[in-house]
């Protein structure tokens, strides 16, 4: 027996002593001083430690990719041997599948049926620490490549403090002809210009020469080879790169013969940094907004080719400025990267206007409409002519796919469709097509009229029919409908499948005729850019004067339908100079006053929002904002409704203040610098992510526990945004790790305050799983010395009893005796009854130690006493009753 808190036997002399000096307790009671002891074995907490004879096994079944059917192989004659080497009943054997997830094995042995993407190894030692009773013995036995994809560190501190063994059991086979890039090296983060080093590192089971091939942004940088010896090889290179930005490097080796081609490609991103920078993404040549801006010794990266936007470009950019680029032409990924970037990242975001930018240029309902301080839906009444609009939808059998939530593809085409109806104004003229290989009215050419409703739910019941879409029969279907109308804008919406887009016909001349006559065609493609029929939907676009989407996100076509007919629809860019008026709130953006130009040459209208301010507006019946700017989460956002560059620009750009305003509003965008005393550190393990939060304790204590750091994280470009917690390492260093999904890019932010600390895009490697890097293998059998394992190759040893000591409380028995005492000693005070005390024997006192001197006895005279004197004595009083009658006597005559 042991004692968890044996100090509380310091109790015992203590209440002695008070038993001894307070008689009136009774602590020399027998059973109060029973109680008494027995209270305090209880509070020393007495543990029995005896032996478990019993065993739980638990058996873990890599199912990943890269152990491919192995599993499958020796499962039956794995589970027949551990079944027979079990010691006794007592001992249990569980069986659980582990991947991307962790599963227990059915009683049917049914196969793992998650995903197989990553081996988690630590994930399903952590759920078996978790899971295990604490008072039996257990042990884990790991069938597995050996190669986790994420570390094993945190398992390994669990098991040891569970006294839990790791075994494991090694099955993958070695190939011979398996070569693969086992890392690409280079910094973090470097400064503009800095020449930096790029190593690669190639594993393979035979030596020789492999191809190589190093990219940088999709752009083949060389090619060259890697050398293997002793099956390594590791090949250098430099680079340099003259503007920031994040930029991703991928190398790819070409083997003869590869056993697993999955591992021959690895990704990494870096970040090139310079001074505050801000994106320019123009269509002007020599951008009037670049050279103000630079003159003003801001750092400007301009992009005069939107297609080449990539969410790459934001690391380490302050603000964003759109100056009359169409919503077509930028890709969506980096558009729907900039809410992340302004609300939670603390970036600026700009749009200037022109005939290609807000309304006009197909911003509305796109994932920048709610970032801007204006609105861009219009009324009806601003409208100057009207639309006859026809829809061509394709309803092939490739529309049939189901997409989630019980739609399919078609569901969503025809919300887009309808979304596009009501969107017309009553004046409007709309027709829709549904077509395979004919096509068939849906609705003929109609005035929309109040007959919103009804055309709207006419077009939500189109059904897909099967084969493929017949180009030139819808759009002559379409054509011959708008020929009879006479409105002022004709235009035709084609919806295809970028993989099934058939029989174009003469569709050449068609269009010809279209825009002779002063149509417009525009097409959506369900797809992307790369697909078997993309060139034929893109040369439909361009010969028809419209513009070209794609998206392989069924769930953008809503979207993308809205905007386009927005963009046609209600076309909203004021052409005639209009007078300008300030409202005086320039100073919420800059104390110091400005001169405002009196007209502006044309503008873009739309509407402010609740919560925009408004410095600049139009004359004219729409008082329009012209310069209106709001907060969204951490970053700003601006709206310039006039142009500043090119056509309908010259008041603006000969304004004296010109150049003050760029800079005042590129200042505002930027917002404030992040404060000293506080960095972050970020690293990326596989597919484990590791933040690290420093500062200087001294200036950030009292801030951060006033207001905690929070991490904003979006996994995926355009994807969930998701909050991540903290866990305090020490003072001044906040810290805490994510596993990410197999090749996604993030993008984060840390935000402290009302600053943010970005960081990203970091990409998780395609072909994780098949890396077999060996650093893995040696930390698993690292772990599994460090808790007591061995690597098992007798199958039958698995059964082997860790050192394992049971400890059986008995505070619950001690309980349950104080309190039957603790109900005697109330009964026995209740009713009188009386134990024995405890007390001492009495010894009687000692005869002096002397000579012995016997005497005779002297003669005893009889004496007959007196009648009066008998009386008087008589009765006899006792002696002791005679002194204290004299004693109460004596005291009475004192008085």
């Amino acid at each position: 027996m042991t004692f968890t808190a044996p100090e509380y036997f310091l109790l015992i002399p203590a209440l002695a002593l008070a038993g001894w000096f307070w008689r009136g307790l009774k602590l020399h009671a027998p059973l109060r001083a029973a109680l008494m002891v027995l209270a305090i074995v209880a509070l020393a907490e007495p543990v029995i430690r005896h032996q478990q004879n019993s065993l739980d096994l638990y058996v873990l079944l890599d199912r990943s990719d890269s152990t491919e059917d192995l599993i499958d192989k020796g499962l039956p004659e794995w589970e027949k041997l551990l079944e027979s080497s079990k010691p006794g009943h007592r001992d249990t054997l569980h069986f659980i599948n582990y991947a991307t997830e962790v599963a227990e094995m059915g009683a049917d042995g049914s196969s793992f049926t998650g995903s197989r993407k990553l081996t988690q190894t630590g994930l399903a030692l952590q759920s078996i620490a978790a899971q295990t009773d604490e008072k039996r013995p257990s042990r884990v036995l790991v069938f597995t490549d050996g190669y986790s994809t994420e570390p094993l560190q945190e398992a390994s501190g669990q098991l040891q403090a569970r006294g839990i063994p790791l075994d494991f059991r090694l099955i993958r086979e070695e190939k011979e002809n398996d070569f693969r890039i086992a890392r690409i090296g280079f910094p973090e983060r470097v400064q503009v210009g800095e020449p930096f080093l790029i190593s690669i590192t190639v594993r393979g089971a035979a030596d020789g020469v492999v191809p190589l091939i190093l990219r940088r942004n999709g752009q083949t940088l060389t090619e060259s080879s890697v050398t293997l010896a002793n099956g390594i090889g590791t090949v250098e290179f430099t680079d340099r790169i003259a503007r920031g930005g994040g930029f991703e490097y991928q190398a790819e080796i070409r083997p003869e013969n590869d056993a697993h081609p999955g591992n021959n490609r690895a990704t990494r991103w870096i970040e090139i940094t310079g001074g505050p920078r801000i994106l320019l993404a123009t269509r002007y040549q020599d951008d009037p907004v670049a050279k103000a801006l630079t003159a003003m010794n801001f750092t400007v990266e301009t992009v005069s080719d939107p297609s080449a936007l990539k969410p790459g470009l934001l690391a380490g950019a302050r603000a964003v400025i759109l100056n009359n680029v169409p919503a077509h032409e930028i890709p969506s990924d980096f558009m729907k990267s900039l809410d992340f970037f302004v609300r939670e990242q603390g970036g600026g975001l700009m749009m200037a206007g022109g005939d290609h930018s807000f309304g006009s240029g197909g911003y509305f309902q796109s994932p920048i409409d709610a970032l801007l301080p204006v609105s861009m839906e219009l009324k009806s009444e601003h409208r100057k002519l009207a639309v006859a609009l026809a829809v061509v939808m394709d309803r092939s059998g490739s529309m049939s796919v189901e997409v989630g939530g019980g739609r399919t593809k078609m569901d969503l085409a025809n919300s887009g469709a309808a979304n596009a109806i009501d969107l017309l104004g009553p004046l409007d003229q709309v027709a829709v097509f549904a077509v395979d290989s004919e096509p068939t009215t849906t609705i003929p050419l109609t005035t929309v009229g109040n007959r919103k409703p009804e055309l709207m739910a006419r077009t939500r019941k189109i059904r897909s029919a099967g084969g493929g879409i017949f180009v030139y029969n819808g759009l002559k279907a379409a054509w011959d409908e708008l020929k009879k109308s006479p409105a002022g804008t004709r235009h035709v919406i084609l919806f295809s499948d970028a993989q099934d887009s058939e029989e174009p016909g003469d569709y050449k001349n068609l269009i010809k005729e279209m825009t002779d006559n002063s149509a417009s065609l525009s097409v959506i493609g369900l797809g992307t850019d790369k697909d078997v029929d993309s060139a034929l939907l893109v040369d439909v676009a361009k010969r028809g004067n419209g513009r070209i989407f794609f998206s392989d996100q069924p769930m953008d076509i809503p979207r993308i339908f809205a905007q386009e007919t927005v963009t046609i629809a209600r076309s909203a860019f004021i052409k005639e100079p209009v007078g300008a008026q300030a409202t005086g709130r320039w100073s919420e953006i800059s104390p110091k006053a400005i001169d405002w130009f009196k007209q502006a040459d044309g503008y873009n209208l739309s509407y402010a929002r609740e919560d925009a301010t408004v410095s600049l507006v139009s004359t004219d019946e729409y008082l329009a904002p012209l310069v209106a700017h709001t907060r969204r989460g951490l970053g700003r956002s601006a709206a310039v409704s006039f142009p500043l560059g090119g056509e309908f620009s010259e008041t603006a750009r000969n304004w004296p203040g010109y150049g003050d305003f760029l800079q005042t509003m590129g200042r505002f965008l930027m917002g404030e610098d992040t404060p000293p005393g506080i960095a972050l550190r970020h690293r990326l393990d596989g597919t484990r992510l590791t933040l690290d939060l420093l500062y200087d304790t001294s200036l950030w204590s009292q801030k951060l526990s006033a207001m905690p750091p929070k991490v904003r994280l979006q996994d995926d470009i355009g994807g969930a945004t998701l909050d991540l917690p903290w866990r305090r390492i020490a003072p001044g260093h906040f810290s805490l790790t994510r596993d990410l999904d197999e090749g996604s890019i993030v993008r984060g932010a840390v935000q402290v305050g009302g600053n943010a600390l970005q960081f990203g895009p970091l990409s998780v490697g395609s072909s994780v799983e098949w890396s077999f890097d060996p650093e893995r293998l040696a930390e698993l059998r690292t772990v599994s010395n460090q808790t007591g394992g061995r690597e098992l190759l007798d199958i039958s040893k698995a059964w082997q009893r860790p050192p394992f000591v049971a400890e059986t409380s008995l505070r619950l028995p001690l309980g349950i005796a104080l309190v039957l005492l603790t109900l005697a000693e109330a009964l026995l005070t209740r009713t009188g009854w009386k134990m024995p005390m405890l007390a001492l024997p009495r010894r009687a006192p000692a005869a002096k130690i002397g000579k012995i001197v016997k005497q005779k006895p002297l003669p005893v005279k009889e004496v007959t006493p007196s009648p009066e004197v008998e009386s008087e004595t008589s009765p006899a009083v006792p002696p002791e009753e005679s002194s204290r009658s004299a004693r109460f006597q004596r005291a009475k005559e004192r008085k």
